[in-house]
């Protein structure tokens, strides 16, 4: 008997501990398909998840605030996941946080979010709702599970304030609430009271869709745990009723730094921003210590396909070529991503396309004249600013050459800030390649 009480008492001291990924438990098969992709950190229930997957279609929700007019693929992990819940015939919410982006999340940011008027959150929303809707319905079939949208901003715009505190706010801990990992860290540095009331916002949504929906799980990064856990405790004490949450790991490659950040800043899902061919160009660069990780995240190729791209003794170029095209055509179509493959392969020497290379237009008049190479170099968009110019071609990262049919042949480096390059450098169409460090290419045009 005394067997049976330790029992007991230690299931109930471990009833409320979030299950982390390095936990060995029984797992719905879509739970496990999620933690074999690396999409498993933290989860407020395991096996009370996996037995309500079990007995039916689940509804569950992630949420991103438009605080910009778009996504970067760091934002769609948690979207891959949805689609992997998706494909297993779960009902997926994708919820634009229309309301919560007029306050923003305090949650990994050392300081407030800039305020934004309210016409500008409401076009961000429209474009990204724009950028999940091609991404989400990309896998719809018939035995696929459905796609919902929703923007917060239909039942957060028009609250009432004080009617909110009693019934929301009467629930929340304020000593809870600054136990959490993203209020202690904001504390050192100044948390608004504005951003205080984000936490509350957030519960509420997982409420009201709970209520329209009865959605009964959320998703989304580790950064958000203690939102979706606040989001779980005010649906139990106000419904009566359990519902989950569960995170996944935020991403950062094998160096340290933020997944999908480069030197010109984050990779976004806009064309317009982050064209197609340097959408490629990142994932065909990756390191080789991220490439099992990324393609297991990043595409919906089968697990033991991705591991056999990633083996150790494959070439590893050839697996970050599959990875960089599947993911440039979930995000961006397979016309792009052919288009992007084609330029990359002519930049690289390995025949292709040279139209599909990144280009300018310039004048031939320039040339003819002798076109400075920095001048060159800033109009055609490798350096941002002429003193960025300068550094690039002292720095010995200036690249003049041939066509791109010829890829690395006839590339040279020129280090004179002074120098001239004249229309002799150009090809018989009238074209020349600039190079700008090891990766980035374009062709040039004179007319």
């Amino acid at each position: 008997m005394n067997g049976i009480r330790w029992v007991l008492f230690q299931a109930l001291l471990s009833f409320n501990k979030p299950l982390r990924s390095g936990y060995t438990t029984i797992m719905n098969n879509a739970l496990s398909n999620l933690k074999e992709r690396g999409f498993f950190a933290q989860c407020t229930n395991v096996d009370g998840l996996s037995a309500a997957m079990d007995s039916g279609p689940l509804s569950f929700y992630v949420g991103c605030d438009p605080t910009g007019p778009s996504l970067h693929i760091g934002h769609m992990v948690p979207f891959f996941a949805f689609r992997h819940l998706k494909a297993a015939g779960h009902k997926g919410i994708a919820l634009i946080g229309g309301g919560t982006a007029r306050i923003g999340d305090p949650s990994g940011k050392t300081e407030m979010r800039k305020i934004l008027a309210y016409e500008t959150l409401d076009a961000n929303a429209a474009s990204i709702a724009a950028q999940l809707g091609r991404f989400l319905d990309a896998s719809a079939g018939a035995a696929a599970g459905t796609v919902t949208f929703a923007n917060n901003k239909d039942w957060l715009a028009d609250l009432n304030y004080i009617d909110f505190l009693r019934e929301i706010g009467s629930h929340f801990s304020v000593n809870r609430m600054l136990s959490f990992e993203a209020y202690k860290i904001r504390m050192e540095t100044g948390l608004s009271f504005l951003e205080f009331n984000y936490q509350l916002l957030q519960s509420y949504d997982f409420l009201e869709l709970y209520r329209r929906h009865r959605c009964a799980l959320q998703i989304g990064g580790d950064d958000q745990w203690g939102n979706i856990v606040a989001g779980a405790d005010l649906i139990r004490r106000i419904e009566g009723a359990e519902v989950f949450g569960m995170t996944f790991p935020l991403v950062t490659t094998s160096d340290g730094k933020k997944m999908g950040k480069t030197e010109k800043g984050a990779i976004f899902l806009d064309p317009s921003i982050t064209s197609p061919y340097e959408f490629f160009q990142y994932w065909r660069n990756v390191q080789d210590a991220d490439l099992r990780r990324f393609l297991l995240m990043f595409t919906f190729l089968p697990a033991p396909e991705c591991e056999a791209l990633s083996a150790p003794g494959k070439n590893p170029n050839e697996a970050k070529e599959r990875l960089a095209w599947e993911v440039t055509a979930l995000i961006h179509g397979k016309d792009e991503a052919d288009k992007a493959l084609a330029g990359a392969k002519a930049a690289f020497g390995g025949g292709g396309d040279k139209n599909a290379m990144p280009s300018a237009r310039l004048s031939r008049a320039k040339f003819e004249a002798g076109y400075n190479i920095v001048e060159l170099f800033t109009d055609a968009g490798l350096a941002a600013t002429k003193s960025e110019g300068r550094r690039l071609v002292e720095q010995g990262g200036a690249f003049v050459g041939a066509n791109a049919a010829g890829g690395e042949t006839g590339l040279r480096p020129l280090t004179g800030v002074q120098t001239a390059i004249g229309a002799d450098k150009l090809d018989a169409d009238g074209e020349l390649v600039l190079r700008a460090g090891k990766k980035r290419y374009c062709r040039i045009i004179a007319e």
